[in-house]
C-alpha cells in the first residue's frame, strides 16, 4: 500500500457540526490537506497534549500509552488506510520484542495516542486522493458557482470529460469552507468532489 506521511495543521471547533471538531492534516513532502471530522473527547485529548497541559490524572489516551509502555511495546506507525461511507479507518502498528501487530481504531484516537509518542503519522494514497483537496490563494464564490452550474450541465455527458480546473475550483471552495468552519458545505462539496472524479 502507497502511503503518504502527514502531520497535524489545525484543530478547530464547528458550531455548526453540533459538537464536533475538524482536524486537518497537511501531507509533509507535498501540499495537500486532509480534514477528518472527530468528537469533543478527542479533540480536547489531542489538543491538550498538543499544548503541553497535563491533566491531574491520566487521560484515556495517557492510560493506554502508560499501558503501551509497562509491556514493553512500542507504537511504530499510525496509519489511516479506508475511506468507506464517508467514515475514515486507521491502523496502530505496535510492535513487541519480535511482534509485530496492527489494531483497528478510529483516526481520532489513534492520533490522539500518536502526539503522546511522537509516532509519525500516514494516509494511504487512495483515501488521500478521494478526501484530500490542494488549497488555493484564489478563491472566488462566483467562479465556483459558475463551475457548479457546470458541472451539473456535464452530468449528462461521461463524467471522464470533465476538465481538472471545475475540480481545482471545487477544491478551492472546499477549502474556504473549512477554513470558515462551515463543515456541514464542506462535506457537500467533498462529495461532490467525490462524485466528478469517480470514473463512470
Amino acid at each position: 500500500m502507497h502511503k503518504v506521511q502527514v502531520e497535524i495543521l489545525g484543530l478547530s471547533a464547528s458550531p455548526s457540526a453540533g459538537g464536533a471538531y475538524a482536524l486537518l492534516l497537511k501531507e509533509v513532502y507535498g501540499v495537500r490537506r486532509l480534514p477528518i471530522i472527530i468528537g469533543q473527547f478527542e479533540a480536547q485529548s489531542i489538543a491538550l497534549e498538543m499544548e503541553g497541559i497535563k491533566p491531574p490524572r491520566p487521560l484515556t489516551h495517557d492510560l493506554l500509552k502508560n499501558v503501551i509502555d509497562n509491556l514493553g511495546a512500542s507504537i511504530t506507525e499510525i496509519i489511516i488506510n479506508e475511506l468507506k461511507e464517508n467514515t475514515f479507518y486507521a491502523k496502530i502498528k505496535l510492535e513487541m520484542s519480535t511482534i509485530t501487530n496492527e489494531i483497528d481504531s478510529r483516526p481520532s484516537d489513534a492520533i490522539a495516542l500518536a502526539v503522546r509518542t511522537g509516532t509519525p503519522l500516514f494516509v494511504a494514497e487512495d483515501v488521500m486522493k478521494l478526501a484530500a483537496f490542494v488549497p488555493s490563494s484564489e478563491d472566488s464564490e462566483e467562479e465556483i458557482h459558475e463551475v457548479t452550474e457546470e458541472k451539473d450541465l456535464d452530468a449528462k455527458g461521461p463524467k471522464k470529460n470533465i476538465p481538472e480546473t471545475k475540480l481545482a475550483h471545487l477544491q478551492d471552495l472546499l477549502r474556504e469552507a473549512i477554513e470558515k468552519e462551515d463543515y456541514e458545505r464542506a462535506a457537500k462539496l467533498r462529495d461532490e468532489i467525490n462524485k466528478m472524479s469517480s470514473p463512470n
